[in-house]
This record gives C-alpha cells, sequence and structure tokens, in this order.
C-alpha cells in the first residue's frame, strides 16, 4: 500500500467540503473517486501532496510512502518532499499545469534534470502520454486541448512517480485517443505505478479500476459500486429555412501567410433552431474552427456570413454580431477573472451586450445558474472556489444570458458528471426549441449525434463525412468515423484497446 488516507475532512469556515472520507492506494492499481461536481474529489486528492485551498483547514490521517502527510494538524512539512518523485498530479485543466511562455520540450527536460539527473526519461514519458516527439518544440497555446491533456500528463510522468494523480484525464479526449490512454496507463500500472483517478467518466472507471469510492457532498456513500449511466434521448429534428451561420471555403493556419494549415476548404451551414454537430479526433481542427466562427483565429480565409451579410473578425464586429454570436470554449478557467465572484461574471454579459439594469441582470444570472445545477451560494464564490465542472456550466451560463442567435459549444460537457451533462443538454435543447442555432463541437460522438440534426466528422482539418446522425451511426463512410462510432463506448467487444490504430488523414471528397 502506497497511500492510505484516514478520517479525512476538510473545512472553510462554517461549510464542511470533506467528512471523514477514507480511501487506499496499492502499487500496480486504480483506485478511483467518483462524484458529481463539487462532491470534494479534487480536494480529497490534493491531500496526498498536502494542499488545500486558501481558508481550507485539513484533519484526519494521510499517509504516502510511510510518510506522515497529514494529520489532526494539518498538513505536515513531509509533503515537501513527496511532490514530483513520490505523488505526481495532473489537474484537470491541463492549461494550468503548462508553462505558456515555454516550449514542451524545455519544461519536460527540466523536469528530468530536477528529478532524475542523467537518466533518459523525457523520451520514455512522451511515449506513454501518446505526444508526438516532434511536438517538443511547440508553445502548449499550440495544441488542442485534447492535446495538452497529454502534454500535462507527460509532464507528471517525467517525475516517474511511484503515485499518480489523474483529475479527470479523459477531458477534450476523442474515444479512440480515451482507448488509447486506457491502453497506456494498464501498462504504468503494470509496471508498478499506483493511479489515484478522479473521473466521471464512467466507462473510463470501469475500464481500469480495482477500486470505486463513490462521493456525494464530501461524504463516501458507497464502494466499489459504479452507478450506470443514463441514456440521452435523440433530440435532433430537421429545421427547415434559410442558414443563419455559414462558412464557405475556410482555410486556417497557425502561422502567418498560410503556413501550417489546420483548416482545409471546409463549408458548414447552420439554420435557425437547428444543431451542427462537430466530432473528430483532438487536434483535427475542431477548436480552430470554433475560434474562426467566433471572430478570435483571425488567420483564415473564405467567407463567413450572418444572414447572408459578411461576418469579420472579433475585433470589427459590432456589439449586435458580439451578442448574436456566443462562444463557450474549452478550457474555462482561464475565461473568468479570479477577482471577482462567478455570478457578477455571468450578469455582466446581460449588463453589456443586452444592456439590462444591474439588480436585474444578477438575478437572472442567478436563475439560470441554478438550471445548470449550480447554486447561488456557489456562485458568489470566486473561480478558484468552484469545481470544474461548476465552473464549466457557469460559462455557458453567461453565453445564454447574452441570448444569442447562434451559441457556439466547444468541449462543454468535458469535466460534467451525468447528471451535469443532462442538465445542459436539456438547457440546449430548450434553446434550441426557441431558435436558437447550435455549433456543438465534442470528442463524443454518441453525445453529439443525441441533440445534433447535423453531424460532420473531421480529420486533419478536412471534412470526411457529413449527414444525418441517424445514418452517421448506423451507415459511417470513413474509416474514421467507423473506428469512432465503434468506439463510442470503451467497453465496445469490437474495439480493443491494441486494435485501434492512429487514424490516417482522409482527402475530402
Amino acid at each position: 500500500m502506497i497511500v492510505q488516507v484516514s478520517q479525512l475532512s476538510a473545512t472553510a469556515g462554517s461549510s464542511v467540503l470533506v467528512d471523514r472520507v477514507s480511501f487506499e492506494v496499492w502499487a500496480g492499481e486504480v483506485t478511483a473517486l467518483v462524484g458529481a461536481s463539487g462532491s470534494g474529489k479534487t480536494t480529497s486528492a490534493l491531500s496526498l501532496l498536502g494542499e488545500c485551498g486558501d481558508g481550507v483547514r485539513l484533519d484526519g490521517h494521510v499517509e504516502v510512502d510511510g510518510r506522515v502527510v497529514v494529520d489532526s494538524n494539518g498538513p505536515m512539512a513531509a509533503a515537501q518532499h513527496i511532490r514530483g518523485r513520490v505523488v505526481a498530479y495532473m489537474p484537470q485543466h491541463p492549461g494550468s499545469a503548462l508553462n505558456p511562455a515555454r516550449r514542451v520540450g524545455v519544461t519536460l527536460r527540466e523536469l528530468a534534470r530536477l528529478h532524475h539527473p542523467g537518466e533518459e526519461v523525457v523520451d520514455e514519458a512522451v511515449r506513454a502520454a501518446q505526444v508526438d516527439g516532434n511536438a517538443l518544440r511547440r508553445f502548449p497555446h499550440q495544441f488542442s486541448g485534447g492535446q495538452r491533456q497529454r502534454v500535462a500528463l507527460a509532464q507528471a510522468l517525467t517525475c516517474r512517480p511511484k503515485v499518480l494523480v489523474l483529475d479527470e484525464p479523459s477531458t477534450g479526449l476523442d474515444s479512440l485517443t480515451r482507448w488509447q490512454l486506457v491502453k497506456e496507463l494498464r501498462e504504468l500500472t503494470a509496471g508498478g505505478l499506483g493511479i489515484l483517478l478522479l473521473s466521471h467518466d464512467l466507462d473510463l472507471v470501469r475500464a481500469l479500476t480495482t477500486r470505486v469510492v463513490v462521493l456525494d457532498a464530501g461524504h463516501v456513500i458507497g464502494t466499489d459500486v459504479i452507478p450506470d449511466s443514463p441514456q440521452l434521448p435523440a433530440t435532433g429534428t430537421t429545421t427547415p429555412g434559410q442558414p443563419l451561420l455559414q462558412a464557405m471555403n475556410l482555410s486556417a493556419s497557425l502561422r502567418p501567410r498560410g503556413r501550417d494549415l489546420v483548416l482545409h476548404e471546409l463549408d458548414l451551414a447552420v439554420r435557425a433552431g437547428s444543431c451542427l454537430g462537430v466530432v473528430g479526433r483532438s487536434g483535427s481542427g475542431k477548436t480552430t474552427l470554433a475560434r474562426c466562427l467566433a471572430g478570435l483565429h483571425e488567420r483564415f480565409t473564405g467567407q463567413l456570413l450572418l444572414d447572408d451579410e459578411p461576418l469579420p473578425v472579433l475585433r470589427k464586429r459590432s456589439r449586435e454580431q458580439n451578442r448574436r454570436i456566443q462562444y463557450v470554449w474549452q478550457e474555462v478557467r482561464g475565461s473568468f477573472d479570479e477577482r471577482r465572484p462567478v455570478d457578477q461574471q455571468v450578469a455582466r454579459t446581460a449588463e453589456r451586450l443586452r444592456g439590462r439594469p444591474p439588480k436585474e441582470a444578477h438575478a437572472e444570472a442567478v436563475a439560470t445558474l441554478a438550471r445548470v445545477g449550480v447554486a447561488a451560494i456557489t456562485a458568489a464564490r470566486p473561480p478558484s472556489r468552484l469545481s470544474g465542472g461548476e465552473l464549466q456550466r457557469a460559462a455557458l451560463a453567461r453565453a445564454v444570458l447574452a441570448h444569442p442567435d447562434v451559441l457556439i459549444c466547444d468541449e462543454i460537457t468535458t469535466a460534467l458528471d451525468d447528471h451535469g451533462t443532462a442538465l445542459v443538454v436539456e438547457l440546449l435543447t430548450e434553446l434550441k426549441d426557441r431558435g436558437t442555432a447550435l455549433i456543438w463541437i465534442g470528442h463524443d460522438l454518441g453525445l453529439v449525434a443525441a441533440l445534433a440534426d447535423q453531424v460532420m466528422v473531421i480529420d486533419a482539418g478536412r471534412v470526411v463525412e457529413q449527414g444525418p446522425p441517424d445514418r452517421v451511426m448506423t451507415q459511417p463512410v470513413s474509416e474514421l468515423t467507423r473506428r469512432l462510432v465503434r468506439a463510442v463506448h470503451l467497453g465496445h467487444p469490437e474495439a480493443p484497446p491494441a486494435l485501434i490504430p492512429e487514424p490516417r488523414s482522409e482527402p475530402r471528397r
């Protein structure tokens, strides 16, 4: 046994965040903490490092590799000596773990020199995390969200820890890459690594874990019992009418003068009251597409039209155009001001884009946040005091308060449990029924197909398939789509991890 947590409690003033939680992590095994957003998973996991948020007090007993890290007096000095080499932590939002000013390879080599001088550990970590070795010269902002997740995993593995804490490691990963992640994590545990997995991805939990601890509002409510995932109803309907938002012959690059193209002559159209689902592997160009439509990516060619009128980049859009097109991006924590309460930031959208009085805007913000499961007392806190799933839903509520005509959602359920996902789907379905056009960009083909009227599959920046979700799910044309359909559920017998090859780019037909 490498980790023993007994009767762990965490309090912030009169609020109890974690109440007498106990669990163990053994070498070569995976222990999972499962629960809704805000259930105490991250607080419990950070106790292994002797860490806690501002104003939070830890109590109980936490022992890691024979050293007491937390006792009745709180964190112990021993916690400083286990970080990295004994326990490595990969946070839920990979952007917060990566230095935006340094190339990835430089950071990894520095960690290797710090923890294992003279040893070649970087190549080993990069292979285990499925990071292309040619990508080490890039900066974090040059990766997609799913790719940053794997870079953050490589950063943790470079320390060669005895215990690896993974906080929502499948966030932003497509189904095929999730399969590969399962395969790599199994190989790591076979080598003796102990893993503490924090996840709402129940398929991932079933595929990996030896023991499961289910948390709810800081309490252990069960062990070794994984709840079934509810089936979401199909809500997509074909909506007639002229396109509201169009992209024609859209190409985009990462560098000036059209170098490093990530989108190639892509066309799309979405009508009022309809939903276009965009799926593809991590790094396929989905987020670049979303940023082009939102006006945030300026290195593109082609045409963007809103109501048949040219749509400029964001800095040249009018306030009304900004209101009409809203974008909820994948890594939401960086989009909030840490110095202001979340509810005030959500309300600010209604004030600035719709001219609502502050009190009225705040009341609307609180009501919308409640619709997606973020209570008023939680929303009144600064962003650092909210879980990843709560902040993700707050970002959606902020965009909804603009009353947009087009809502672009980029992986907005990656940090959510099944209940939170159902609340989001319910709200988006209601918006669609009111006439809002939705563009849902995701890695979960099954979830996207449940809401979309049309599904577009892109690979290496090219459209490889497009059509109604029923046809795409039952009669896929491209090889990539066929593999995505087979891998919708991790436990599907036709898609074992070892048999899924890397996808090959297919020319647009």
